[in-house]
Formats: structure tokens, C-alpha cells, sequence
């Protein structure tokens, strides 16, 4: 179902660019090049776009063919509306799809936010030359910008799902960019091409795995997304090699990060959002007002020292959700109080780490010890006992795809 790149009209990608250098996003000449010469229509022939309502279940959807005419003013809008397009349910092949309405399943890949894209290609300061590993490819956007910067046979992509690692190789081929994708799995990197001067990772993990750190080039750079069981709150972690062979690794809270493999199984606050609304629980004092969403530093600390909460950024006001543990926290509005559910004391936890981020000096990084192996990598926001420290959680397994 792929859609004729001739079709498409450069204005729908012009206006994307558009709109993330006058948000302040884009800012390198070289990446707005390149972001202007990839064809996103040939990377995303289609969409999936959700009918029904969050929460509902079965979930609706609609596939939006971009070869189709009826289809193909909405699927332009969405593949250049710099949000995440929907591509996969459950692991399906690719390349057979009818387009119309679906009901059930879950999404198990899409591309990546646009803003977030450039943010890292921009970060990893990718120059001709450099040799670049993408870690969870998808449909290989990203990639394909990567290999436009760094030049021919220099791009690498790993992708554990076979359906969608022949489909956007299939892609790729297409745009003549030079990138390679391999079906793998990416905690193991790709040993193959070995040392990368540059590492990204598409999916994020618990701690980092061995072979990343390993197959990284003196001199080169690796940024991926930590995540927790707390979804809400990522961090970002970038680790660097200097030319004699040394690591360092800063952790620094993000308003967003990937997904880990099979991400849509993490907590969800929306089975609680009528609960909550017909019984916000008993209201208690509080010193804590709602700290704001851009204190990074803290949420990610939240995130592991008090880990499983979830917020619900639909909601009113502050509301904060431990649903394994049947409790929530509801703050506000602004009149010294809190509404608290369950036998869990959502916001005392909160109110403590808090405390404890205040006293360290308010960090806004961590720098991370990776000398040990997954599941001893320790975190701290400097020296001494007013630090805020914790140690990330091991690698987690994920069985192989099965067909």
C-alpha cells in the first residue's frame, strides 16, 4: 500500500518545518535540509487515527490509506502534524493492510513526536562522517534523516520486529539514503558495524545495557530515554566516551521520552478517572502546592523514589494515580489541602521526596555510575549524605517474536 512520493506535495513538509523552526525547535541549517529532502509520505504510506474515546474498550480505529483519494488529504495532515503516527497493531504485517475501520488491538509501533526528533538528532550533532546507530529504527524516519547528515553506508538501524523491519528497509531502499536496517534485538546493539560514534536508542530501557556502552567510539555520544514504572515522568541520559576511553553518564528529567518494547502495557490513570470524579477522596492539609510540570529535576526523583504514579494531565487540577495500589492524590485548588484515596498516601510520598530535593539543592541532573553491571547502575545528584541517590533497576527481558 505504499503511496507514490510524486504525490505528495511539499507544502504539507514545508509548513512542518516551518512550524518547529518558529517554535524554537529546529535551529540547525544542516537537520532543516534534510528534514525538507526525506519524503515522509514514502516512510508513512499509512496511518491509523483513534475514533473512539480514551478509555473505551474495545479501542476504534480508522486506516488512513495515503494512496487512496479519499484518504489522502487527511493523511497528509497527519503525517506532517509533528505528532506520533499510529502504523502497527499488535505486531501485524505490513505491507497488506486494507484501509477503513478497526476495531481492537493495541499499537505497537509508530514514528516518533517530530519536536523530539529533531531535539536528539540536534543534540547528537550528526556530521558527515560519523557513524550512527539507531536502536529500535520503526519506520526508520529518523534514520533516514541520520543518513542524509552523516552520509551513504554510515546509518544503521536495529529493529526487533520482523514485519516492521522488512517493511521500512523495503522504505528506506526506496529513498536511496544509504541507511541498513538488521531485524535484532536492540539491547544487543549490532556488534557487526562496531564502534558507532553516535547511539540512539528509539525504545527506552531501565538501565543501560552493556553492549551499547561497549560498541560506543572514543569520542562518541549515546542518548536514550530511562524509564520507570512511573510513565509520566522520563529521564533523558546521555552518555559520552572521551578520546582515552572514559565514560560519563548524566541523567536529566524530560517532558517526554520513548516508550519501552511493548510500552502499551504501562500504568494508566484513565480506569480511574470516573472513580476519582465521584469520590476525590478525604481532603488533609499540605505545605506541598502542586509543583510545576517543568521542575524535571524533581518529578524524575519522584519517579524512582516513589515509584508506580501516574498522572492524569486531563484532569482539572493536580491529580496523581498509584493504580496498582488503588489510591490517588487530588491537589488543590490552591487552598492549602489535598484530597487523598486509599491505602496508599499518594502525595505524603510526594511531599517527602520533595523534602529531600529541596535539601539536596534542587538537582536538575544525576550523573549515573555505569562501572557496575544492570541493576548496579547508582544515580546521584552530587556528593554527600544531602544527595539524592537510587539505584536503577535491572534490564527486563522481552520474549521474542514469535511470528
Amino acid at each position: 500500500m505504499p503511496a507514490d512520493p510524486s504525490t505528495t506535495t511539499g507544502a504539507h513538509l514545508a509548513a512542518m518545518v516551518e512550524r518547529l523552526e518558529a517554535e524554537g525547535v529546529l535551529t540547525d541549517v544542516r537537520l532543516r535540509e534534510a528534514l525538507l529532502s526525506v519524503p515522509r509520505a514514502v516512510l508513512l504510506p499509512h496511518a491509523y487515527v483513534r475514533v473512539s474515546d480514551p478509555g473505551v474498550e474495545p479501542i476504534e480505529w480508522r486506516l488512513l490509506d495515503g494512496s487512496h483519494p479519499v484518504d489522502r488529504e487527511e493523511w497528509l495532515d497527519v503525517i506532517h502534524s509533528g505528532e506520533s503516527v499510529l502504523l502497527q497493531r499488535d505486531g501485524e504485517q505490513l505491507d497488506a493492510l486494507e484501509r477503513g475501520p478497526v476495531t481492537g488491538g493495541n499499537m505497537t509501533s509508530m514514528s516518533t513526536y517530530t519536536p523530539a526528533t529533531v531535539e536528539i538528532l540536534q543534540s547528537l550533532a550528526l556530521t558527515p562522517g560519523l557513524r550512527y546507530l539507531e536502536l529500535g529504527s520503526g519506520p526508520g524516519v529518523s534514520l533516514a534523516l541520520a543518513a542524509t547528515l552523516t552520509g551513504p553506508g554510515l546509518a544503521t538501524g536495529v529493529e526487533r520486529d520482523g514485519h516492521m523491519a522488512a517493511w521500512s528497509r523495503h522504505n528506506l531502499d526506496r529513498l536511496n539514503v544509504g541507511a541498513a536496517v538488521v531485524q535484532g534485538d536492540a539491547l544487543d546493539g549490532h556488534r557487526a558495524r562496531a564502534p558507532y560514534d553516535r547511539i540512539h536508542s528509539g525504545i527506552g530501557v531501565p538501565s543501560v545495557p552493556p553492549a551499547w556502552v561497549e560498541q560506543l567510539a572514543p569520542g562518541g555520544r549515546l542518548l536514550t530515554t530511562l524509564t520507570t514504572r512511573t510513565p509520566s515522568w522520563p529521564g533523558q541520559l546521555l552518555v559520552t566516551r572521551s578520546g582515552h576511553g572514559r565514560t560519563e553518564a548524566v541523567l536529566r528529567g524530560r517532558p517526554r521520552g520513548y516508550r519501552p518494547m511493548l510500552g502499551y502495557r504501562w500504568l494508566s490513570a484513565l480506569d480511574h478517572r470516573a472513580r476519582i470524579k465521584a469520590d476525590p477522596g478525604r481532603a488533609r492539609p499540605t505545605r506541598l502546592a502542586p509543583p510545576p510540570d517543568d521542575a524535571y529535576g524533581f518529578w524524575l526523583a519522584a519517579a524512582y523514589l516513589a515509584p508506580g504514579l501516574v498522572r492524569d494531565f486531563q484532569a482539572e487540577t493536580m491529580t496523581i494515580v498509584a493504580p496498582e495500589d488503588d489510591s490517588w492524590a487530588v491537589a488543590g485548588p490552591g487552598d492549602g489541602t489535598v484530597r487523598v484515596h486509599g491505602p496508599r498516601d499518594v502525595w505524603a510520598e510526594l511531599e517527602e521526596v520533595h523534602a529531600r530535593w529541596e535539601t539536596a539543592g534542587r538537582p536538575e541532573t544525576y550523573h549515573v555510575d555505569l562501572t557496575g553491571g544492570p541493576g548496579h547502575h547508582h544515580v546521584a545528584s552530587g556528593p554527600g549524605r544531602k544527595a539524592l541517590t537510587w539505584t536503577l533497576p535491572p534490564l527486563t527481558t522481552v520474549p521474542p517474536q514469535t511470528t
